[in-house]
């Protein structure tokens, strides 16, 4: 059925008894309007793109538009499909365009599967917590730089480190959606990122006997021993927590630790000193025969979550930092954290071999360094060995009249040898 529509004719149109039926103009070819049985009327425009497919799209309904609107807009789109528009196509696309949220599913199963355990954990927390909760919904080709540029200034508010981190893993995910199709452009490039300042903390001396003597009484003796293992050898917490006993020689003393492990993606060979060899030893001699790793999980095939423990033996070690806030009842309580991060204890194992005068390509060496730039902040560290080396120079050259220079005599005063 056509007929020359108007606003009356189509206000007019009987109901279907069930379903939906639709009356066509008879002056643009295509065009028409459907009543449903519920009383729904809507114009719309049936075609047949470029390769023969038949569509219906939906202008609008009544009495939002009204019928001559409706027929111009026919018009015009019937003179966009004969140059190759496919609008019902258009909006399938858009219906069916990927999400952030799709583009974080797959970014974790297909790259963060790829990445160390502790670097996939990073990073699905921080998608978790703070990409997700502000972009999901969002179409990836819609994400745009004022998006990106105001969820950074959000987490820089409280955590300004952080919300670097969360930019280089979007920038990383768009990236990737270019590389998929998702989208032309990376709306994360540009992002002005917050200052770092490096950290170099190191535990003194004092702090050491301190941790050293807090980690004997610490419930968790397993937590403990991963605390102990990271001093003795510098490696990274990770590399501790999935060190498995197939990767140590105990009778030559070596950790071979195999690529998949390791930041640079190589394997590092490294000697192990004589406690380190012992308490491994001792750890080996408890553990079942047929057991993987050296530090078991519970719920995992390793240990993985330490930080409360490290805060407990911090706590005893007096090694924390005292910040007193409100305690909701008008009054105060103080609150204990820990002072310096478990990675710290990789920075103090180099901080002992710099003051005993190692040098620093055998200190990149033992860490696993692949550019001398990264061992290169620990060398303020060796003053103590440059100055006792230079002391010798000078006393030799400054050699009274039968002085062979064999003793020195710093500038403090105190003869070394």
């Amino acid at each position: 059925m056509s007929l020359k529509l108007t606003d009356t004719i189509v206000d007019k149109l009987p109901l279907p008894s069930a379903g939906n039926k639709i009356t066509y103009d008879d002056d643009v070819k295509g065009f028409g309007v459907r009543v449903t049985a519920a009383g729904a009327r809507s114009f719309i425009l049936n075609y047949r793109t470029r390769s023969g497919l038949e569509r219906r799209y939906t202008i609008g309904s009544r009495p939002d538009w009204k019928t001559g609107p409706a027929r111009e807009e026919a018009k015009n789109l019937k003179k966009q499909i004969d140059v190759g528009a496919d609008p019902m196509g258009a909006v399938a696309a858009a219906r069916d365009a990927k999400t952030v949220a799709d583009l974080c599913d797959r970014f974790e199963k297909e790259h963060l599967t790829k990445k160390r355990d502790s670097t996939a954990r990073d990073y699905k927390a921080l998608i978790k917590n703070h990409i997700l909760p502000a972009l999901k919904n969002k179409k990836v080709a819609e994400v745009e730089f004022t998006d990106i540029d105001g969820l950074h200034r959000k987490i820089s508010k409280t955590a300004p480190y952080l919300a670097n981190r969360t930019i280089a893993v979007l920038s990383k995910m768009f990236g990737l959606a270019i590389k998929w199709r998702w989208r032309t452009d990376n709306p994360a490039k540009g992002i002005e990122r917050n200052d770092e300042q490096k950290r170099h903390r190191y535990l003194s001396p004092a702090e050491l006997a301190r941790l050293t003597e807090a980690l004997i009484t610490l419930e968790d003796q397993q937590a403990a021993n991963i605390f102990r293992l990271l001093l003795l050898t510098g490696a990274r917490r990770g590399e501790v927590q999935a060190a498995k006993w197939d990767q140590f020689d105990l009778a030559a003393g070596v950790w071979t630790k195999p690529s998949s492990t390791t930041k640079q993606k190589t394997m590092h060979r490294v000697p192990l000193s004589a406690p380190a060899r012992l308490l491994l030893t001792e750890l080996r001699g408890k553990a079942k025969d047929d057991a993987v790793y050296v530090f078991p999980g519970r719920g995992a095939d390793h240990r993985v979550e330490i930080k409360n423990e490290w805060r407990e033996a911090c706590i005893a070690a007096g090694i924390v930092t005292a910040t007193a806030i409100a305690d909701g009842k008008g009054g105060e309580k103080v609150v204990l954290t820990p002072s310096a991060r478990i990675h710290d204890l990789r920075h103090t194992y180099a901080s002992v071999l710099a003051s005993a005068g190692l040098s620093l390509p055998i200190i990149g060496a033992l860490l696993g360094h692949s550019q001398p730039a990264t061992t290169a902040r620990y060398s303020h560290l060796m003053d103590d060995p440059l100055r006792q080396a230079t002391e010798r120079a000078g006393s030799i050259v400054m050699a009274k009249d039968g002085d062979d220079g064999a003793e020195v005599r710093p500038l403090n005063g105190v003869a070394a040898r």
